[in-house]
């Protein structure tokens, strides 16, 4: 989702001419697991195994934001890439804390 090949040229351009691949093994990491954890949460088996699994994709966000913060940083990626990627990724941290929010709500006026 976040990090498909060519959004920015940040996934190429990190491992094809920059031969970074630490960081960018770490980022790829995070990045798909929030899109793994979310499709995840469509099965869950209940409203827990909702929040948590919804928990745990909100934690891949921010650790996704994290790891582009030092991309920058170390300059792998430039400011362009940096503010593109980085938007999304923030995005979706608000997305899914809305979520998160929503559902503490509902089970909150439930018990």
């Amino acid at each position: 989702m976040l990090l498909r090949c060519g959004l920015s040229g940040c996934p190429d351009n990190l491992v094809e001419r920059k031969k970074e691949y630490v960081l960018s093994k770490q980022l790829v990491r995070c990045g798909t697991g929030i899109g793994a954890n979310v499709e995840e949460v469509i099965g869950g088996q209940s409203r827990a195994d909702f929040a948590s699994k919804m928990a745990v994709a909100y934690k891949e966000a921010r650790e996704t934001s994290d790891w582009l913060r030092l991309l920058k940083d170390t300059d792998y990626l430039t400011a362009a890439q940096f503010a593109t990627i980085h938007a999304d990724t923030e995005e979706l941290c608000r997305i899914i804390a809305a979520i998160q929010k929503t559902t503490k709500g509902r089970s909150d006026t439930n018990s």
